[in-house]
């Protein structure tokens, strides 16, 4: 005889008390984790107004239906639409993680802390917006800065020991999650409405990591996180109105996520929540490149470099090794035709050929026009991949945290350069003052891809002034940016 099912409610899961309980504590805003918060605020930014020059990131903005636009809803950065908080976060996130050129997190899982600035800026300026048309006082660029260091905590502590890769999902569930979070907060929901809405986060459909990997990789990549962040806003204004959630939607028996999603396993925790993540992240500063490539392309403009010195030319290559790390052969080791920019973007041989052939690496490298060239192709077989144990095991190390990759070059008249390894990143935390000033050029010269020169100045004057930037009004803010 089947036991009947209990139907009393249990008390919300721990891991989701654990979430809710830090949004809610007071702001967790070391000098540290606020710097870090800041410079990331504007390269996230800067990556945004990047993808706008690029015609299928473009094409995504705007309202659901043309010509829709709401009174006093949120800014979308570098145009002129003002949309409501759910759309305008999927424009935000889309844009700036178009191009893989924001930040990264590398653990067990991966992910773009970043990602979830869409939805907590398309709220904190809707949200200012209310605000100033009920003659209230606005919400500041300081608490947005907090709402990232939370986000990025959420996120980043979730991928510490939790591998969603491996059970074939998406690092976007993640932003949904840390998005829901703190965009709930930002909307002054109370504890039990914050819980309610983390719960529909879990019990929410994930994605699928199909789109990342051949033979499906494809633009998909590009606006999921959009997606996710968007979500997220939507889930939270459910809580908003009393929806109800689910309290053991992690640890339920068969139902929960665990059993359906997480091969019935519960998640591991490597620390609390506090700043780690943000002052920890790595910023992509170098290369538009998948960031476990980062090294690996700084290490082929070297012997790019080295190779005019020799009199040598990509045409003379015979071999080239690259040592590295397991997860960079899990995710971008790949042979085999090439069919878009996303495919070529997760690509190491590409992602190091194009520096070997041309010294550089741009976004417009992924891009048809380029990748046209037959000494691409070429050069991509010659390049061969393996693991060193070594580097796998200081890729984990939370002490160290490296992202290492070694090349070697062999000519085909029996002669070779010496191996170029290179540990750490310049986005890397242990080069993070070497990395600051060219963070900030870059993000000048993203300012300059849409803006004139007046606007740029006005946008560079409060930006850069961490402490005028804070304790400006988010609408304000983001009224500088309309193109």
């Amino acid at each position: 005889m089947l036991e009947s099912a209990n139907t009393r409610r249990p008390p919300f899961d721990r891991e989701m008390v654990d979430i809710v309980d830090y949004v809610m504590k007071e702001a967790v805003d070391t000098p540290a984790a606020y710097r870090t918060a800041h410079y990331c605020l504007l390269d996230t930014l800067g990556c945004g107004l990047e993808a706008l020059s690029y015609p299928a990131c473009k094409k995504l903005m705007g309202p659901v239906v043309p010509g829709a636009e709401v009174l006093n809803g949120s800014r979308v950065p570098g145009t002129r639409f003002q949309l409501d908080p759910v759309q305008a976060a999927f424009n935000i996130g889309a844009m700036i993680r178009w191009l893989d050129f924001n930040d990264t997190w590398l653990a067990a899982e991966w992910g773009h802390p970043s990602d979830n600035l869409g939805g907590i800026l398309a709220v904190a300026d809707w949200l200012s917006r209310q605000a100033v048309a009920a003659g209230k006082a606005p919400l500041t660029m300081r608490q947005v800065m907090i709402a990232m260091i939370k986000a990025h905590e959420i996120q980043g502590c979730l991928a510490l020991e939790n591998a969603f890769n491996r059970v074939g999902l998406d690092h976007v569930l993640l932003v949904k999650v840390a998005s829901t979070a703190v965009v709930a907060q930002l909307l002054g929901l109370n504890r039990e409405e914050i819980l309610n809405a983390v719960s529909l986060a879990w019990v929410d459909g994930q994605s699928l990591r199909t789109y990342r990997h051949a033979p499906n990789a494809g633009t998909r990549k590009s606006w999921a996180a959009g997606d996710a962040t968007a979500r997220a806003v939507r889930l939270a204004l459910m809580a908003a109105t009393g929806e109800m959630g689910y309290p053991s939607a992690l640890t339920a028996p068969t139902w929960g996520f665990y059993d359906v999603s997480f091969n019935g396993k519960p998640f591991r925790f490597q620390r609390p929540y506090g700043a780690y993540v943000m002052e920890n992240v790595l910023f992509k500063i170098s290369f538009p490149a998948e960031f476990h490539a980062q090294t690996a392309v700084e290490a082929a403009m070297t012997l790019h470099r080295q190779m005019q010195a020799a009199g040598k030319t990509a045409a003379d290559i015979a071999r080239v090794s690259i040592r590295t790390h397991e997860a960079c052969l899990r995710i971008i080791d790949k042979q085999g035709p090439l069919d878009n920019p996303a495919d070529r973007d997760h690509c190491i041989q590409y992602m190091v050929a194009i520096p070997l052939l041309f010294g550089r690496l741009t976004a417009g490298d992924y891009e048809d026009r380029v990748a046209e060239d037959p000494r691409i192709d070429a050069l991509r077989g010659k390049i061969h991949c393996h693991e060193d144990p070594a580097f796998t095991h200081d890729y984990h190390d939370p002490e160290k945290r490296s992202i290492a990759n070694a090349l070697t070059v062999e000519f085909a008249d029996g002669s070779r350069l010496d191996e170029v390894a290179v540990e750490y990143p310049i986005g890397h935390a242990r080069r993070r003052e070497e990395g600051i000033p060219l963070l900030i050029e870059k993000f000048k010269i993203n300012l300059a891809r849409q803006f004139p020169a007046r606007q740029q100045q006005r946008i560079l004057e409060v930006s850069l002034d961490r402490q005028r930037l804070a304790q400006m009004p988010v609408n304000e803010y983001l009224d500088l940016w309309v193109i």
